[in-house]
């Protein structure tokens, strides 16, 4: 399967292997403005659901070390090496194979969105998807590559935010308190009003 979709990748045209090439970081980039979007949106909701957007790149970022633990486990060769011709460049000898990161990066962050904002799941999940393809498309990685950084990356992001929502919602519940504006001093009642104005009230 791998060499048959780097044989396709191979014979479409050059504007979609430079697309290709950079839409997996490019994607991140998106993730990174949701991320933004959707705190901004939990501003001034309950402190939990800030609290879960907070978490969500924490999560992300655990289940990429995760990936990367695996990957010196497992130290699976590159299918780029040994001759075969790719769009991308063949990453270095010490740069495994399995799992892929990229993927476990855009599953785990469209996971995390998810978690934070369900309505995105329509856009984010099959945006993951098309990067974590681009990278068998590229050549620099097999199918299940791809596929197991994809799991991994969905499954723990989430998993791991979730872990850590009980922690941060307190934190976030301290700064909403002293960000908002002392309250001044009590303002006299309607009824106190209209007896001191009454004569013979004191």
């Amino acid at each position: 399967m791998y060499h048959d979709i780097v044989g396709f990748s191979l014979t479409t045209p050059a504007w979609l292997h430079t697309f290709a090439e950079v839409g997996t970081d490019a994607g991140l980039f998106l993730f990174a403005a949701l991320f933004v979007v959707a705190a901004l949106r939990a501003w001034r909701r309950p402190a939990r659901e800030l609290a879960l957007v907070i978490a969500g790149p924490a999560g992300i970022v655990l289940a990429y070390i995760v990936s990367e633990i695996v990957k010196l486990i497992v130290r699976e060769d590159r299918p780029c090496r040994g001759g075969v011709t790719t769009i991308a460049a063949c990453p270095p000898l010490d740069d495994w194979s399995f799992p892929s990161n990229h993927s476990a990066i855009a599953a785990g962050a469209a996971a995390a969105l998810v978690l934070a904002w369900r309505a995105l799941a329509w856009a984010v999940f099959p945006l993951a998807a098309v990067m974590a393809f681009s990278r068998v498309f590229v050549g620099v990685h097999y199918p299940h590559d791809v596929a197991a950084g994809f799991l991994l990356g969905a499954v723990l992001a989430p998993l791991f935010a979730l872990l850590l929502v009980g922690a941060i919602t307190p934190a976030v519940r301290l700064v909403r308190a002293r960000l908002q504006p002392a309250a001044g001093p009590a303002k006299p009642s309607v009824a106190a009003m209209s007896r001191s104005s009454t004569p013979g009230s004191e």
